[in-house]
């Protein structure tokens, strides 16, 4: 099943009554965004810009058409059904989550969405971190957070990549509720928004650490990676690279 259909999945699952008609209009021509889950009055949004950061760089390095204008999405609502990737980042505790909102998270995973939970504390195990891993088993009490494991095809969806670095490295692993081999949520401490955040002048708005922009290059290539396994989920993974392949060998890919 391709993430753009998989709105189709949950209204197939009797769940007419909370995803609108109009949300079943992404089509073939769909522009792609990533939607931020606003779960708090503050502390949801601790690198405003990054998204749109990467949005222009999946733009500029895939085929892929962007909408930069990133939404905000409470999670009570059915508007967070209309869009494949939803993104949840902080840098400190919050409080639980409500009800209503842990039922449409846990529709939302289920039907096909993809979460990413992104870390801005710059330590593996803090107060935010604490709260993900809470939240998350109360949205799927039955699946627990593991490692992914590095041959996955997370890593090669459109870079190969061996490690997930962001602004810090502090983690080289990252984490993931699993659906047998799909991901359903990813969760990374080494804040991958902050290697993307620009400021208003162009200006990279936090330095990387220990790698330079080296390391900040690689964080790109990673989250165009998410965006790609986010709208492709039924390749299998020894098949990611073929085309690509084939295309340098100069034979006919159908």
């Amino acid at each position: 099943m391709n993430r753009r259909d998989f709105l189709k999945a949950a209204a197939l699952a009797g769940l007419g009554a909370l995803v609108p008609g109009r949300a079943f209009a992404m089509g073939e021509d769909a522009h792609f965004t990533i939607a931020k889950l606003q779960y708090a009055e503050s502390g949801w949004d601790p690198r405003p810009s990054a998204l749109r950061r990467l949005l222009l760089e999946v733009e500029k390095r895939t085929s892929i058409k962007v909408d930069t204008d990133v939404p905000a999405v409470n999670g009570l609502s059915a508007d967070m059904f209309e869009h494949p990737f939803l993104a949840l980042a902080g840098d400190s505790k919050f409080d639980p989550l409500p009800d209503k909102m842990v039922t449409n998270l846990r529709t939302y995973m289920k039907s096909g969405g993809f979460l990413m939970v992104d870390s801005a504390e710059g330590v593996p195990d803090g107060p935010f971190m604490k709260s993900v891993e809470r939240e998350l088993g109360r949205i799927l009490p039955d699946k627990k957070l593991a490692p992914i494991p590095k041959d996955h095809v997370l890593y090669k969806s459109f870079y190969l990549i061996d490690q997930p670095l962001g602004r810090v490295k502090v983690a080289s692993r990252m984490r993931a509720i699993f659906d047998e081999d799909r991901l359903l949520a990813v969760v990374c401490p080494n804040d991958l928004m902050g290697a993307w955040a620009r400021d208003n002048f162009g200006n990279w708005r936090y330095s990387v650490s220990p790698g330079g922009e080296q390391q900040r290059e690689m964080a790109f290539r990673l989250g165009i990676n998410f965006v790609m396994y986010a709208l492709c989920i039924n390749y299998k993974a020894d098949q990611v690279h073929v085309p690509f392949i084939l295309k340098r060998r100069q034979w006919k890919v159908d």
